[in-house]
């Protein structure tokens, strides 16, 4: 049945929460009607709102699904419904798998096998050098034409300037932005945590804010020179933001997100695990100063996007001591959850709106204008969207996920705030009422 009526719903658009409650009929695909009253047929699935807030389904444009070549950490299927239980339509897929998703024949893979996942669509990402190693541009012509949405050497930055620049120029005439990792690998080399508190007190080697901010500042600097759109993930540091914030006044093309993790957990956290690897993350967890500029920059305008990072492994790969285990968090069945209450317990700086859009219409903004879904819910838009429960509590328990992740720090932490249905392409792939 692909007709389904929510019934007494506060709606968010993409933009602002229409006042009063809805009606919201999607048929065939689409948004049919929205009114304050609609009547039902025979052959419509109704879902009772009862007051919850219908918005856009959630697009998040950093996530890694592991597929091709590492699928015990996670696939394509596990990850797309993974997403689906966590409020998201749309996910990007990185393309740092073994082997790198660096053809257009990879990129058809990842498309191909998404399209069939069940829960979310899953967009693949493009490598902009070939087998990532920043050497050779890769064919970004035929993948863009096989369906890339973003090309990056995520998990690294694109190793020579020359090329990324060259990648920026190619990427704005197929219509498909460039994501860099920004990052100065000689300044950030070997690091385990944030240089600051929790390298002086553990004693491990640390990364420095300067690293991110030389990476942020060498692709402004391209972008200036070709004005060419970048888009900076996982942006970590006050200082970077400020940076970006700059280069927005100057009306460059630039664009940044930032993840969950770095919105709710420092430094702090894992100086009080007492190191455990559940909090080990690239880039690390950062301090609280810096954590307080990422939420301000949530809601001055800087920030996009908030894009999961979702990074999953296998006990065998995270259930180590700190130094010995892999970099990552994994997030997306309780992103939205995490961050919902960390902005709660801040006294709800910003409006819903606006914390809304970066979920939705923000990252929307940032795919390529050929895509049909851009985290809009209005009639006559793709029937993509999900029903939260503002008042819902859940405590995280990763043995109930979707995905194979096998640690995170999320684990037992209780959150207000889940979605509890999600729709994708008219079709309700998610159910926790």
């Amino acid at each position: 049945m692909n007709n389904i009526l929510f019934r007494n719903v506060r709606v968010f658009d993409g933009k602002n929460i229409q006042e009063g409650t809805l009606d919201v009929l999607m048929s065939q695909g689409k948004v049919e009607r929205m009114a304050p009253s609609l009547d039902a047929c025979e052959d419509v699935r109704i879902v009772e709102g009862e007051g919850r807030l219908l918005a856009p389904a959630f697009i998040d444009l950093h996530t890694h699904l592991r597929d091709p070549g590492q699928v015990h950490r996670e696939d394509i299927f596990s990850g797309s419904r993974a997403a689906a239980a966590g409020g998201f339509g749309v996910v990007v897929a990185m393309p740092n798998t073994a082997p790198p998703v660096d053809t257009e024949a990879a990129v058809a893979y990842v498309l191909q096998k998404g399209a069939s996942a069940g829960g979310a669509r899953v967009l693949p990402a493009g490598c902009v050098s070939k087998e990532r190693k920043g050497e050779e541009m890769a064919e970004l012509g035929g993948m863009a034409k096989a369906g890339a949405v973003f090309f990056t050497d995520d998990g690294s930055p694109v190793k020579g300037v020359r090329l990324l620049m060259n990648a920026l120029l190619y990427a704005r005439d197929l219509g498909v932005r460039v994501m860099e990792h920004p990052q100065d690998t000689d300044l950030s080399r070997d690091f385990q945590v944030h240089e600051g508190r929790c390298s002086a007190l553990s004693g491990m080697r640390g990364y420095p804010a300067a690293a991110e901010v030389i990476g942020i500042t060498r692709g402004i600097a391209l972008v200036r020179e070709t004005g060419c759109p970048l888009h900076l993930t996982h942006v970590s540091t006050a200082q970077g933001l400020a940076e970006i914030r700059l280069a927005k006044a100057e009306g460059l093309p630039v664009s940044c997100d930032v993840t969950p993790h770095h919105l709710v957990f420092s430094e702090e956290d894992v100086l009080a695990s007492h190191l455990t690897a559940s909090f080990k993350v690239s880039p690390p967890l950062r301090s609280t100063e810096d954590v307080d500029a990422l939420w301000k920059g949530l809601f001055d305008g800087t920030v996009d996007a908030i894009a999961t990072d979702h990074a999953p492994w296998h006990l065998d790969d995270k259930d180590l001591p700190f130094m010995e285990a892999s970099f990552g968090i994994a997030s997306l069945e309780c992103a939205f959850g995490a961050v919902f209450s960390a902005w709660h317990s801040r006294g709800c700086p910003g409006s819903l709106e606006s914390l809304l859009a970066l979920w939705t219409s923000g990252p929307g903004s940032l795919l390529p204008s050929s895509e049909e879904y851009r985290g809009m819910l209005r009639e006559g838009s793709p029937a993509y969207c999900t029903l939260i429960d503002e008042n819902r509590e859940n405590t995280v328990d990763i043995a109930a996920w979707k995905s194979k992740a096998g640690v995170t720090p999320y684990q037992g932490r209780a959150f207000r705030g889940w979605p509890v249905c999600t729709v994708v392409g008219g079709t309700l792939v998610h159910d926790a009422l």
